[in-house]
């Protein structure tokens, strides 16, 4: 674990267009001061730039994607790879200057993100970082779907998701979340969806940007449709947990903790956050103590007082 907050060392410029709006997308992450956050900052209509905090309680429930913001309003949708990206790469503080109400879904996973952030550099800043640490179970339901955080000397996720659909089935992911295991296992793994939802999904307005250059699409029968096919056997559950490392990005803090969800989503991420965060007593903010320790011993975490950065826990 990490005693300091991080930030980029320079700024990061990304093009493209949004998954579900088609519309093209310019968005640049620039260094911040410590205690920022992840916050937003969208270039209005009117001229003015909204700031959107990335945080739980500046959330809004929805099914197909992340989204922070108003969504009658100033909003930015589809934020999961970003946030996963940020988060596995350890960049605490960022501004996120984008000039539309959709991240750009560049080639449907966290790969360009992450080597975006790898070729800036990410730099040590001199105020703490500090964790929320999970002190006993919490667990959601939504029908068939469950979720769980369980008390976890680090940081995991116990991902398993189960399709009636020949090409994904019954599927699991589990495995403590660092820098090289979430490049190595997550970070290429893409959106997927099914050409039955594509008509209602272009009638409601969305997947008007998805291809097959940015997203696995799987047909009636259970073929996958792109002529390349996957890039895992079980690509489906790794960008399943993917996007569940993004969304509990949005906790403002890093968690120590299992986090587990049986046939989950967005929404069902979404609740379980803000069940935990509704819940005091089941996690405590802490931080590494200043004094030096033996490198080889787990140093000791000490409890603070809620971060100034994360008023979802406050």
């Amino acid at each position: 674990m990490l005693m300091f907050q991080q930030t980029i060392a320079s700024r990061i410029d990304f093009y493209g267009v949004g998954v579900h709006s088609g519309l093209p997308v310019r968005l640049a992450l620039l260094p911040a001061e410590t205690d920022t956050g992840i916050v937003f900052h969208l270039a209005g209509a009117d001229g003015l730039v909204h700031e959107i905090p990335a945080i739980s309680s500046n959330s809004a429930p929805t099914d197909l994607s992340t989204v922070v913001g108003d969504l009658k309003g100033s909003h930015v949708s589809t934020i999961e790879h970003l946030m996963a990206a940020l988060y596995a790469m350890g960049v605490d503080n960022v501004v996120v200057r984008i000039d539309a109400k959709e991240t750009p879904i560049l080639d449907g996973c966290a790969a360009e993100y992450v080597r975006g952030i790898a070729e800036a550099g990410v730099v040590s800043q001199v105020a703490k970082r500090r964790y929320l640490r999970i002190l006993k179970p919490v667990c959601v339901e939504l029908k068939e779907a469950r979720a769980e955080y369980r008390p976890y000397a680090g940081t995991r996720f116990e991902i398993e998701i189960d399709f009636d659909n020949a090409a994904i089935g019954r599927q699991s992911y589990r495995a403590d979340l660092t820098a090289a295991r979430f490049t190595k296992d997550l970070v290429r793994a893409r959106t997927f969806g099914f050409m039955a939802d594509v008509e209602r999904l272009w009638a409601a307005g969305y997947a008007l940007g998805s291809s097959l250059e940015n997203s696995v699409v799987l047909s009636d029968d259970g073929r996958v449709v792109n002529p390349e096919g996957l890039r895992f056997e079980d690509e489906f559950v790794r960008h399943k947990a993917l996007d569940a490392v993004g969304d509990q990005a949005l906790a403002g803090v890093r968690i120590l903790g299992c986090y587990r969800s049986y046939r989950g989503g967005h929404r069902l991420n979404a609740l379980a956050l803000k069940a935990l965060l509704a819940d005091r007593k089941a996690y405590e903010i802490v931080e590494m103590p200043s004094r030096r320790v033996d490198p080889v011993r787990h140093a000791p975490l000490v409890a603070v007082a809620a971060p100034a950065y994360g008023p979802q826990v406050l």
